[in-house]
Order: structure tokens, then C-alpha cells, then sequence
């Protein structure tokens, strides 16, 4: 079985960066005539909007191309608080509670995951989900509430696809994150999860 070569998203990436390094550059020109929270509020419309718009389709690309993402939003935190090139940009992103690229992602998925197991998102993406149900008890019931990963057959997109991430992912939650009991919370806890 061929697949088509222009199956990759580097081109929807390569958009990505272009559309977001010119919000940058914009707002860069009139950084300094802005006080930190409307900088926060151009950069959230104009910059990190675009890497988080269906950013769950970007799993499980190379990390060369979540690298070009990570390069335009440690680039859009600089401008937001003014940090120099030279100074280390992780302690920056964690004041503020910005996840890395990988992590928002992974966010998104879990997030969806959460609705659909609670009856929050269209039926199509519920059908994707299906719960595990053992025959006789296991002590690993105790974990909370388990998806089935599915079989796939292609090594290269069917990891990727949502059928199989997002039960991935969710099993790797622990069970006071599962059981969360509002959307709101989940949130919360998930992105305290990940910036562990």
C-alpha cells in the first residue's frame, strides 16, 4: 500500500508559523506602548489562537515540526513579558501557565476525551471512544475508568489518529484526574498533570 507524500502536516505548520511570526512581529513594534495583560490579550488572539486551533491533529508529528510551534510561542512569550533573547524561556512560560506545544496538544485530546466520555461532544466522536469491560475483577479496576486501544494497521498515522491517542493518553491519567467532577475542574487538574 502507497501512501500519497503530501500526506505530512508541514505545510499546515510552515501556515502556522508564518501567519503567527507576523502577529509577532506585529505586536512587537508596539510592544512597548502596552502594558503586560493587553500584550497577553493580542498575543492569545493573534498567536497562541492559531497553534492551539485543532491542534490535536498535529499529534504525533516529528518533533522537528512541534519544534518550529515551540520556536513561535517561546518567541511570543519574549514579547508578552520582554525577556531577552539570552535568558532561559522555561521559568518564563511556567509564570505564565503556558504548556509547551507537545503538552497543549496533549490537552486538547484529553480535554476532548473528557467531553465525550461525558456526554459533552457531537456523536462522532463518542463512536471513536469505547469503554473497557472486564469479565471478572482486576486490581487494576481501581485505577478508574480504562478506554480500549484499538488496533491499527499503519505504523506511520495509525498511532496518531483520535481512536487510538486518546485512549492512550487517558489510561495514562491518574484516577483522581478520571473522575473529575466538572469540566472545569478536570481542566485544572489535567494541566497541573502536565506541567509536572
Amino acid at each position: 500500500m502507497v501512501l500519497d507524500n503530501h500526506l505530512d502536516m508541514s505545510r499546515q505548520v510552515n501556515n502556522i508559523c508564518k501567519s503567527a511570526s507576523l502577529a509577532i512581529h506585529n505586536i512587537g513594534k508596539i510592544r512597548n506602548y502596552l502594558d503586560q495583560p493587553t500584550a497577553e490579550k493580542l498575543i492569545h488572539a493573534f498567536v497562541t489562537s492559531k497553534i492551539d486551533f485543532c491542534n490535536s491533529l498535529l499529534f504525533g508529528l516529528p518533533k522537528k515540526q512541534l519544534d518550529k510551534l515551540q520556536c513561535i510561542l517561546n518567541a511570543a512569550a519574549r514579547i508578552t513579558t520582554k525577556t531577552k533573547k539570552c535568558q532561559h524561556i522555561s521559568p518564563v512560560l511556567r509564570r505564565l501557565h503556558w504548556l509547551p506545544v507537545t503538552k497543549r496538544i496533549e490537552f486538547k485530546i484529553l480535554t476532548m476525551t473528557y467531553k465525550a466520555l461525558n456526554g459533552m461532544a457531537p456523536s462522532y466522536i463518542c463512536d471513536l471512544l469505547q469503554v473497557y469491560h472486564s469479565n471478572r475483577y482486576l486490581r487494576s479496576a481501581s485505577r478508574g475508568l480504562s478506554l480500549v486501544v484499538p488496533a491499527y494497521q499503519t505504523q506511520a498515522y495509525g498511532a496518531c489518529s483520535f481512536s487510538v491517542a486518546a485512549p492512550t493518553l487517558w489510561n495514562s491519567l491518574s484516577v483522581g484526574i478520571k473522575n473529575a467532577q466538572s469540566l472545569f475542574i478536570f481542566k485544572k487538574k489535567l494541566k497541573t498533570f502536565l506541567f509536572i
